[in-house]
Parts: C-alpha cells; structure tokens; sequence
C-alpha cells in the first residue's frame, strides 16, 4: 500500500503575527514554523499503517526551499520519502491541482491530509482534491483501520460519531483523535541521521492559475480592559451585561 501524507508548513502557535504590502501578505520574519497539528495526527496514522501494514509513506509539501526543514522533520518521525512542489500556495484550488498531479503520478492508495491548517484554516484542500480525482472521502476524520482495499472510518458529525466503510483509493481529512495524543511520534536521534539520507524530490508546479486572491487581512479588535464589579454591587453588573455587553 503507498500513503500519501499532506504536510502544511505553518508558523507556530507562539508566533507573533503581521502583515505587510498593505496587509496583503503574511510577515514571516522571525517566525518559527512546524508541522501542522492536523497533519501530525495523519502522519502518525501512517506512520502506524506502515508498521501493521507494510506501506510506503511519502510526505507531500506545496512551498518553497523553507518547507524542507518541515518535510526533513516528517522524514525523522518516519516517513519514506518526501515531495515538495517547488511553489508558493497561494489559493486553496491551486494547491489542490497541484497535489491531483502529484497523486497521479505516484499511484497512491490513501490520502491523509488535514481537515485544515493553522494559518489560514481554510479546510478546503482535502475535499477538492477528492473532486478532482474522483475518489472516496471522509471529513473530520478521527478514525481510520485498513483491511485489504478496503478502509473502515470514523468521523465527528453534529452531535456524535459516524462509522462508515469505503473502498481504496480514498483521501481522509484527518484532526485530532485520529490517533491518541500521546501517540504522536516525535524524531529520535537515529531518525533524525535516518532522515539525512532520505529522498527529497523536488517537482515543478503545472501552469495552473490562482482562483482566488487575497484583498486584505485584518487582526481581531484589541480586546477592551476587564471590569471588575464588587459582589455586592448586581444592579450595576446587570446593567453592564445589559446594555454594554449585551449577553442578556
């Protein structure tokens, strides 16, 4: 079986974030960045189908030469082999084509991306590229087991859990619960020296144009002070969720 892993490079949580060209463009300076938290829960999962299994595990990047720090620490954890497609991802449809290629080519039986990134959280990538390819799949998947060409998963829906079945090829959005937390796999010192001699190809993107393109972004109000109101003062604290607030 040959898994394709789809790893976002994304800043990390404690970044400070900015935009710059009239707030058009993400400011990477000083900007650490990591796997992200989605697609670690993927990586994992194959990283665990290859041990029952027998799989190949390749890791996937749309970005530039900055993203393979990123794929180098996939490799470390225990992937294969790595991809990165040698572009900037602008626009959600535009990484999905390129990934539809990259699929084509490899000839892969399982999919697993995350249901969104951290930075953008469009959430829309997995679900394109099913539609371009034709094939089966799962969102807000927490669940995956293999058996044969044939997968059994579960998936969050509004107010509980769906057991589903579905036929190989298949592309599964995957977030956390796909495996235990605790589980995640992190690089040791002989992944790490495994990993330096680990093939990184580097592909170049179709001709394919952008779809969307970004206006603006904007950073949330600065939150207002806090109010502390004394305990025996409620007429005044309900005037203030009141009429302030407006919660009641």
């Amino acid at each position: 079986m040959k898994i394709l892993v789809c790893i976002s490079h994304v800043p990390d949580t404690t970044s400070k974030i900015n935009f710059v060209n009239n707030d058009t463009e993400f400011d990477t300076n000083g900007v650490q960045y990591v796997i992200n938290p989605n697609d670690e829960f993927g990586l994992t999962k194959a990283i665990v189908l290859k041990e029952q299994n027998g799989a190949h595990v390749t890791v996937v990047n749309v970005g530039g030469t900055d993203a393979e720090a990123t794929l180098r620490k996939a490799l470390a954890i225990g992937a294969d082999e790595a991809i990165r497609v040698n572009t900037n991802p602008t626009d959600g449809l535009f990484v999905a084509k390129q990934l539809e290629n990259v699929v084509k080519q490899g000839g892969y039986d399982l999919i697993i991306a995350g249901t969104e990134s951290i930075d953008y959280n469009g959430g829309m990538v997995p679900g394109m590229l099913a539609g371009l390819l034709g094939y089966n799949f799962v969102n807000a998947c927490i669940g995956l087991e293999i058996s044969g060409t044939e997968a059994t998963t579960i998936r969050e829906i509004d107010g509980g859990k769906e057991t589903a079945t579905a036929s190989l090829p298949l592309i599964i959005a995957g977030k956390k619960g796909l495996v235990e937390e605790k589980d995640l796999r992190i690089p040791n010192m002989r992944g790490i020296m495994t990993a330096r001699t680990k093939a990184l190809n580097i592909v170049e993107p179709s001709g394919d144009a952008n779809a969307t393109s970004t206006v603006k972004f904007e950073k949330p109000a600065a939150k207002s002070a806090v109010k502390l109101i004394s305990p025996d003062n409620i007429d005044e604290l309900i005037n203030l969720l009141h009429n302030e607030a407006k919660v009641i």
